[in-house]
């Protein structure tokens, strides 16, 4: 660390390789057991062991880094804890994928070999995510890195098991689950991803006994009315309010079945009546809980009709919807069918339909748990931000269903429970038992079911910290601060977290939960292979580096709204860092180890500005970060770096530097120059942790890592520094200059050529901050002089510009050709209005603004406005020209 020079141009990969392993080497991740620094904790939602860094992984992470970073160098004692997910059933495919390949299967080689087999791929293959996590910048304690079916973890979910088995809040039950008929097991809500799908509507009469007329239902799903044992419609319903018939006939059975009245049904859809199947449709499920209805299961575990099917049993359940809206149509009993376009459910692995479907497994009561995890949430304990998901939160647990946490496949949990063929005794330990309490026998069998991963995630704050044992860990970092998540699993991960946490903790397992919004194309759309528009985190790393990549990420991370990604916006921010890296190297060439002293009372306004404004960004970005306003933090220290420190101060501070202005002056310059870039590398720091380091680690002026350094935000600093006066004096010399180069620019006048300036104005400070600053006007206007002027000697022949209440008066003459000038004018004008009516045409085209998509239409409109300004500027100044000739 120390002095040096930096490379012409930024090279990340060399940059990003070298200070990871630094940081590793270091220790600068890890957190301590107990401190005298408050304590700060994360636990990352664990990807599954079997995933691949994607854009929603990418976020989640850059955001908890972000917060990480900054919360070390605010003083805090850090945990960010790492770890993955078994993820039951995505493994135990791509196990059986491999094993596919060698000619075997599963049953062949038997359970104990097949766990062996899923564990060795783990050794080699599992968990590639963790290491793109490291390519990204992630600051996690990896020394404690966890696995949801590690030793430790596996004690605590027997643990969690067998308590809420005994306290009467697991139990084995007939239930309606969502069963993958590919998979063969049963399937969490999240585990279902729905797609929308061209279908159809089927109006279908059901006769009533006396065989006239009946009630016409719709349903997306004939070969689930055999497992119909009602047909509902709502009381209030006036089109049913004189129905005398209590029972219809079941097409194509010799079944008949009631007709029931339940508020439930939606007297909008279809005819106002409901086909009712408690065994394969899970609202159906409650209305036949409700009403004592017989369930009846029609479509067998690999998707096939059953018994109950008559002459269509043994079909697969979509040859028997075909063939069955066949056979009603030939009996007149198919009233109409219509195109409908809706969601279908497919299993997240295999791409199958889903089948909600009755089944014995077993279930976690969630009824009681829920209303804590609620209360804990309505009154202050735990904060979802935005506050907007609350509503959806609770709308959630206040319906919540009967959690199935069981899964009939063999990687994961085993559940901790045996039978006794001899007495039918349940056994429930914590340790694995050899013979039955009860009758003494010894041939116990165990349950093959293995536990829902989502089971096994719900412990995740604690156990990974080492519950049930109380470790120093748990108490110095449960509960966790913050929680980053996706909204897709607030609550099926967060809400069993938080209901774990509070039954077996007694404490919230999060102060807050930060829920970040969706990633999505440049045009909005969902990234989708089949769309194409996928974007690839780890190859945008490859092309830009990881630091302009995060910063992209971090300044589009606003709340409640969702990312539009492209990698020219990641190419945009790359300039940022070069811009940064450019800065930096100028710096490096002018200051020195013993510039760290600031003499307040030797500052120039534009030393006193930077100052000011390097105080309020400092505060701006940690009120950003704590706040849970990324892409505040973020544009608040890019316009600074970019706007005020690289595009003015640097400009400003040039003469002194070069030594035109005195060696006191410039000794005072380096220490500005030298204070203002160290605090921006440490703000930049959390954002953009590579590039920060790699010059950090060059300054004269520091030793150590960026990593250790101090966030330069205190009181006293900020009130030290802070001076609205200073900052409204700089805006108004910088909106003169500004004014000066924008009549150079709309005149043509050449960059180099020093122009004569007059200014006139009745305000005496304006006057006594332009004499003040009169020289620093002069060089960055790139002026041959500036006078001021009184009001009865007002210069001709000049452009103007007005900053405040003062008037300056750029001198043409001699500077350019009036007669050139107004023919390159004409001509440009001439050009553009070419351009303008162009565009007018296609927007005055109805079979275009009909056509097109809203984003071209969009992009037209605005080439429109752009052309029209440009018009009206050229004329403007068109009619300037030919006045003052």
């Amino acid at each position: 660390m120390g002095s040096g020079s930096l490379d012409k141009g930024y090279e990340p990969s060399g940059i990003e390789e070298k200070w990871y392993k630094y940081w590793i080497d270091n220790g600068f991740f890890k957190a301590e057991d107990t401190s005298n620094k408050p304590a700060f904790s994360i636990v990352i939602p664990p990807p599954n062991v079997t995933g691949v860094l994607h854009m929603g992984h990418a976020l989640n992470n850059v955001v908890q880094d972000i917060m990480c970073r900054y919360k070390r160098l605010s003083g805090y004692n850090v945990l960010w804890m790492p770890g993955t997910d078994h993820a039951g059933i995505a493994t135990q495919n791509v196990v059986e994928r491999d094993l596919a390949a060698k000619g075997q299967t599963r049953d062949q080689i038997g359970r104990e070999e097949f766990i062996k087999q899923v564990w060795k791929w783990r050794e080699k293959s599992g968990g590639a995510i963790i290491n793109q996590l490291k390519r990204l910048g992630a600051s996690c304690d990896w020394d404690r890195e966890r696995f949801t079916m590690d030793e430790g973890l596996s004690d605590a979910v027997r643990k969690v098991f067998v308590r809420l088995y005994k306290e009467g809040l697991i139990y084995e039950g007939h239930y309606i689950i969502n069963w993958c008929p590919r998979c063969k097991t049963a399937l969490a809500d999240l585990e279902v991803e729905h797609e929308e799908k061209d279908s159809y509507l089927y109006y279908i009469r059901y006769p009533f006994v006396n065989k006239k007329q009946g009630l016409t239902v719709a349903t997306t799903r004939p070969e689930t009315m055999f497992g119909d044992t009602a047909v509902a419609v709502n009381p209030n319903d006036e089109r049913f309010c004189d129905l005398e018939d209590k029972e219809v006939i079941l097409p194509l059975t010799d079944r008949t079945i009631p007709i029931i009245k339940d508020e439930y049904v939606d007297t909008g859809f279809g005819t106002g009546a409901l086909k009712v199947t408690p065994a394969h449709d899970p609202n159906d499920f409650n209305l036949g809980e409700k009403h004592g209805l017989q369930k009846l299961k029609v479509i067998d575990d690999d998707g096939c009709m059953l018994d109950g099917a008559g002459r269509f049993k043994g079909l697969d359940r979509f040859e028997c919807r075909k063939q069955a809206v066949e056979a009603l149509k030939e009996q007149g009993l198919l009233a109409k069918q219509e195109p409908l376009k809706h969601s279908v459910g497919h299993c997240y692995r295999c791409k199958t339909v889903v089948e909600p479907s009755i089944s014995k497994q077993w279930f976690v009561k969630v009824a009681p748990l829920a209303q804590k995890a609620s209360d804990a949430v309505r009154n202050g304990q735990t904060r979802i931000i935005p506050e907007t998901w609350s509503k959806t939160y609770f709308e959630w647990m206040d319906n919540i269903r009967d959690w199935c946490i069981s899964r009939q496949i063999w990687w994961g949990h085993r559940i901790p429970v045996w039978k006794c063929p001899a007495c039918k005794e349940v056994i429930v330990e914590e340790h694995d038992p050899t013979q039955c309490p009860a009758c003494g026998s010894k041939e116990i069998i165990q349950e093959t079911d293995v536990l829902d991963t989502w089971f096994s995630s719900a412990l995740w704050p604690f156990s990974t910290m080492g519950w049930p044992n109380d470790t120093e860990l748990l108490k110095t970092f449960y509960p966790t601060n913050v929680l980053v998540t996706g909204f897709d699993i607030l609550f099926f991960w967060v809400a069993r977290m938080m209901m774990m946490g509070l039954h077996f903790m007694d404490e919230v397992p999060f102060d807050d939960v930060y829920i970040h919004a969706l990633v999505r194309d440049e045009h909005g759309k969902k990234m989708s292979k089949s769309v194409g528009n996928v974007i690839d985190p780890l190859k945008v790393i490859d092309e830009y580096g990881a630091d302009a990549f995060r910063f992209t990420l971090a300044v589009f991370a606003a709340q409640g709204r969702d990312v539009k990604m492209s990698e020219s916006r990641v190419e945009g921010y790359r300039h940022f860092v070069n811009k940064l890296w450019n800065a930096s190297r100028f710096a490096l060439m002018h200051i020195t180890p013993k510039d760290s002293q600031i003499d307040p009372k030797k500052l120039t306004l534009s030393e006193k500005w930077i100052l000011s404004r390097c105080a309020c960004t400092t505060l701006a970005v940690k009120q950003g970060i704590e706040n849970y306003r990324f892409n505040e933090a973020a544009s608040a220290v890019y316009k600074f770096v970019w706007h005020e420190f690289c595009d003015w101060f640097l400009e400003t501070a040039k003469p002194a530097l070069y030594e035109k202005e005195g060696v006191q002056r410039r000794d005072c310059a380096r220490s500005v120059l030298a204070k203002v870039l160290e605090d921006i590398l440490v703000i930049l720091h959390p954002f953009m942790p590579f590039v920060t380091e790699e010059i950090y680690s060059i300054l004269p002026s520091t030793t150590g890592s960026v990593m250790a350094a101090d966030y330069p935000y205190d009181e006293k600093t900020y009130d030290t520094f802070r001076d609205e006066t200073v900052e409204k004096d700089m805006d108004f010399i910088f909106g003169l200059i500004s004014g000066i180069r924008n009549i150079r620019s709309e005149m043509n006048i050449q960059p180099s050529m020093k122009i004569k300036v007059l200014g006139y104005t009745n305000d005496e400070k304006e006057k006594i901050i332009i004499a003040e600053n009169k020289s620093m006007i002069v060089n960055l206007a790139t002026l041959e002089s500036f006078y001021f002027c009184d009001a009865d000697n007002l210069p001709s022949s000049c452009a103007t510009s007005v900053t405040g209440d003062t008037t300056c008066f750029v001198s043409l003459e001699g500077v350019i050709d009036f007669d050139k000038e107004i023919k390159r004018l004409e001509k440009e004008l001439e050009k553009n209005t070419k351009d303008l009516l162009g565009v007018q045409k296609r927007l005055h085209n109805e079979s275009f603004l009909e056509k097109a998509p809203e984003t071209v239409v969009q992009k037209v409109k605005a080439q429109y406005t752009d052309f029209e300004e440009k018009n009206n500027k050229l004329k403007e100044n068109l009619e300037r020209i030919q006045q003052m000739k």
